[in-house]
C-alpha cells in the first residue's frame, strides 16, 4: 500500500510571490509527495491559475510532483488543455498529475462569463475523451455534440506514457465518469464516510465499463491545522463550510495535534483512499510555513 501525502492551496495565502517559492522549496526538500492548486478563474480573492502554476512548478522543481485540484474541464478547450498538459509533463520529465472535474454550476466561472451550464456534463465527457486520446494517438477524429476534430495530433506527447487522468466529483454521474474515463479519483473536501460511498460506487461502475483503476489511485482532500479549533482561521473556515454544506463542518476539517490528523488520514484509508491533498488553514507566509514544517516533521514520518 502506497500512501501519498501532498499539500495544496486554494486562495493565495502568502505575503509575496517569493514566499510561495520558498514554500515550494520546503515541500520538495521535506519529502512532500505532491503540490496541488485549486482551480478558480473568477474570484476577488487571489487565486493562482492552475495550468500556468503547473508550468511554473515544472521549471522551478526537480523531483516533486504537482497537480490541479481539480481543473474545470467543461470551461476549457480540450485541444489546448491536452497540449498544455503534454508540454508541462514533457518538460518536467513526467511529473504532472492532471485532475479534472466540472466545478459547481453556481460558480462565478460560469455565471460571470455567461457560460451555459446545460449539458456541461456531456461537454466534459467529450473533452475528457479527446484529451486522453490526444495524449496517446497520432490522429484523433471526433464527431461529437460539442467538439469536432479531424486528424488532430499533438507533439511532443507526455513524457509519462501512462500519464494519469484523475477525475473529481462525488455525484453518481461523477462516479460513472471516473469509471469510463479516469485512471484515478480525487475527492474534494469531503468526509471519510462520503469518500467511501464514492470509492465503492466507482468500483461498482467499473464492473459495467470493464475497466480497472489501481487500488492506490483513490484520493481525498481535507483541511487541517495544527492548533486549536478555536483559532480564528478555523472558526472562519468552519462557518463558511457550514453555510455552504448546511450541516456541521466537523468531519470536513481537522484542527488539533498530529494524532488527530493521523487519525483522520487513517479513516480515509479505511474508506479506500491512499492519496491525499491536505490544505492548511493558515493566513500569511509565517503561518503557512509553520503548518508545513509540522506536517513534514510530524505527519509524514507516520506514513513513511
Amino acid at each position: 500500500m502506497t500512501i501519498g501525502l501532498g499539500l495544496g492551496i486554494s486562495r493565495f495565502p502568502f505575503d509575496t510571490a517569493r514566499d510561495y517559492w520558498r514554500w515550494v522549496d520546503r515541500c520538495e526538500d521535506g519529502g512532500v509527495d505532491s503540490i496541488w492548486q485549486t482551480d478558480r478563474l473568477v474570484s476577488k480573492e487571489a487565486m493562482l491559475e492552475c495550468m500556468s502554476t503547473m508550468a511554473a512548478l515544472a521549471g522551478h522543481t526537480e523531483k516533486i510532483r504537482f497537480g490541479m485540484n481539480v481543473a474545470s474541464i467543461a470551461l476549457r478547450d480540450p485541444l489546448l488543455t491536452a497540449k498544455q498538459c503534454a508540454t508541462i509533463d514533457f518538460l518536467s520529465d513526467g511529473r504532472l498529475l492532471p485532475a479534472f472535474g466540472l466545478g459547481s454550476a453556481l460558480a462565478q466561472d460560469y455565471s460571470a462569463t455567461g457560460t451555459q451550464t446545460k449539458r456541461r456534463g456531456k461537454k466534459a465527457d467529450e473533452a475528457l475523451d479527446i484529451v486522453a486520446r490526444l495524449w496517446t494517438e497520432n490522429d484523433v477524429n471526433f464527431d461529437g455534440e460539442f467538439f469536432q476534430y479531424e486528424g488532430a495530433s499533438i507533439s511532443p506527447k507526455p513524457a509519462n506514457a501512462n500519464i494519469p487522468l484523475w477525475i473529481g466529483g462525488s455525484s453518481e454521474v461523477a462516479m460513472r465518469r471516473t469509471a469510463k474515463y479516469g485512471t484515478g479519483w480525487l475527492g474534494g473536501i469531503d468526509t471519510p464516510e462520503q469518500a467511501k460511498l464514492v470509492v465503492d460506487g466507482i468500483k461498482s461502475a467499473l464492473l459495467e465499463t470493464g475497466r480497472s483503476i489501481d487500488e492506490d489511485h483513490y484520493g481525498a482532500s481535507f483541511l487541517f491545522r495544527f492548533g486549536s479549533p478555536e483559532d480564528h482561521v478555523v472558526t472562519t473556515t468552519a462557518k463558511g463550510l457550514a453555510a455552504r454544506l448546511k450541516q456541521s463542518p466537523d468531519r470536513y476539517l481537522v484542527a488539533g495535534d498530529a494524532k488527530a490528523m493521523v487519525g483522520r488520514i487513517r479513516e480515509f484509508i479505511d474508506a479506500g483512499c491512499q492519496k491525499f491533498v491536505m490544505l492548511p488553514m493558515a493566513n500569511g507566509t509565517t503561518e503557512v510555513m509553520e503548518q508545513t514544517r509540522l506536517f513534514i516533521e510530524e505527519i509524514l514520518p507516520e506514513f513513511a
